[in-house]
């Protein structure tokens, strides 16, 4: 008895790469990135799922919108799955951000940094893990896509992995793509990471900057 969940990142916005978007409203998915959501969902064809959730953010609910039709489930929102409160540092750039010391300790210490006026990664991992277990609660053996950000499928892969959060460096977790999670009581197991053969083009994959976004 297991649940099936694939962990997906939002399509492409505009500014990804250049801007640290964090919850500013009004970033929507950009032409690349409806092109994007359009193949990530025909990895999902209607009967594929039981259950979608998503980040209440526009670039995720964009993206849920398109694996919703036609004849998908309807998506539901999943406040935990938020991006993280980035605080201070929200809408900045990063050009901006690597300037300030903050903003390295906060990387090279992702175990005990916090953002300035913002989350603490420690505390993302927390609602992230309680999601994951809710979403195993009311769906022990379903097939389940949620919908949200890098950093939050990072810290999921990361708790079932018993990896602490510095270990953030070594996942790699691109627009559009697909990770993939077997959850059971009391275990699991990665199933797949970063998976965007969907994006394929010509036999090769369009690559974003892949920053966090």
């Amino acid at each position: 008895m297991a649940l099936t969940l694939f962990l997906l990142r939002h399509a492409a916005h505009d500014r990804v790469g250049d801007l640290l978007c964090g919850r500013m409203p009004g970033v929507p998915l950009g032409q690349h990135g409806r092109w994007q959501a359009a193949r990530l969902a025909g990895r999902f064809p209607p009967g594929t799922l039981d259950a979608l959730y998503t980040s209440p953010l526009q670039r995720c609910r964009e993206t849920a919108a398109a694996i919703a039709q036609p004849g998908g489930p309807e998506p539901v929102p999943a406040p935990e799955a938020e991006e993280v409160d980035f605080g201070a540092w929200t809408g900045l750039g990063f050009t901006v951000l690597e300037t300030d010391p903050r903003w390295r300790a906060w990387n090279s210490d992702r175990d005990h940094a916090v953002a300035p006026g913002g989350e603490a990664m420690s505390a993302v991992r927390q609602r992230v893990v309680a999601l994951l277990k809710g979403l195993q609660a009311r769906h022990p053996e379903g097939r389940v896509a949620l919908i949200s950000h890098a950093e939050i499928i990072r810290a999921a892969v990361l708790h079932l992995l018993s990896l602490p959060l510095q270990a953030y460096e070594r996942l790699e977790v691109s627009p559009a793509s697909v990770s993939t999670l077997a959850l059971w009581p009391g275990g699991g197991k990665l199933l797949g990471l970063n998976d965007v053969a969907h994006l394929a083009a010509n036999g090769h994959v369009a690559m974003e900057k892949g920053e966090p976004a």
